[in-house]
């Protein structure tokens, strides 16, 4: 191992426990080394058997809501009769009574909204993978690693040319040009770290790959695949309802890495969003 490389890997694991300071204890009881594959693969049998396990996301369904009102009645209104009486003027004839006269009125129904019945109450989905096990592929960047629910990865493609954009965040790799599909590549070290991406550490990444990010067009660069691992629910410290890391579904324990949550992530790239939100 290189001195950069180790150098690299001592700063990523520093910048981790500084980014999850509010789970500083659970950081403490995990291992504070990775775990070592037994033998290393070639690259293209690694992802051939990552892409083999990989399985298609599934779709989400999202659950219509409607609220049916009762169909109002038609509304037949009677026409009381009305008397009245009328003032005779001197040495003139009485004017006969009125006829009285019943109708039918017709009452158009309409329905009827109101603010309160058509507001939507907006109730974050239960992700399938926080039931029961599930996979997740690890792959690395910069000496971080990082961790993707299998269900979530939309594919796998190898670097290719990448068009530069203007006027666009410094995470912003450009735009790389896939079997006619554009996709929008994003510099994960940049992204995740920018304060520690100094021109050493930049000048030492080395991405191979590009980690598409379920159905959308963004996709993370990584450096290696390290591989897939079933997980079980209390591998995971997950971190629900977390408005400073949105992005972060969990940590993963034995490994102390971060579990990625695909869908804030997409959100926060589509905002022009970094790890840093607010």
């Amino acid at each position: 191992m290189s001195k950069s490389l180790a150098a690299s890997q001592k700063v990523m694991r520093s910048y981790l426990s500084e980014l999850l300071t509010d789970d500083a204890e659970s950081l403490e009881q995990a291992p504070s080394t990775q775990s070592v594959l037994t033998h290393k693969e070639p690259d293209s049998e690694k992802l051939e058997k990552l892409l083999e396990n990989v399985a298609k996301p599934s779709l989400s369904v999202t659950d219509k809501v409607t609220s049916t009102r009762a169909q109002a009645r038609a509304i037949t209104a009677d026409a009381k009769p009305v008397k009245s009486k009328v003032t005779q003027a001197p040495k003139a004839p009485a004017k006969p009574a009125a006829a009285q006269v019943k109708t039918d009125v017709p009452v158009k129904t309409t329905a009827i909204s109101t603010t309160k019945s058509e507001q939507t109450v907006h109730v974050k989905p239960q992700k399938d993978y926080r039931e029961g096990s599930f996979q997740a592929m690890f792959f690395d960047v910069a000496g971080l690693t990082i961790a993707v629910p299998l269900i979530e990865l939309g594919g796998i493609h190898n670097v290719e040319s990448i068009n530069n954009l203007m006027g666009k965040p410094d995470w912003f790799k450009g735009v790389m040009l896939h079997r006619e599909e554009k996709i929008n590549v994003v510099d994960t070290a940049l992204w995740v770290m920018p304060e520690k991406c100094d021109q050493q550490l930049m000048d030492s990444l080395h991405y191979q790959y590009i980690i598409m990010l379920s159905n959308s067009q963004w996709g993370l660069m990584a450096e290696q695949l390290v591989d897939t691992v079933t997980l079980e629910q209390s591998d995971v410290k997950w971190m629900d309802n977390n408005p400073k890391r949105p992005w972060l579904a969990g940590l993963v324990k034995e490994r102390m890495c971060a579990l990625l949550d695909i869908e804030a992530l997409i959100k926060m790239l589509d905002q022009g969003l970094n790890v840093y939100p607010n």
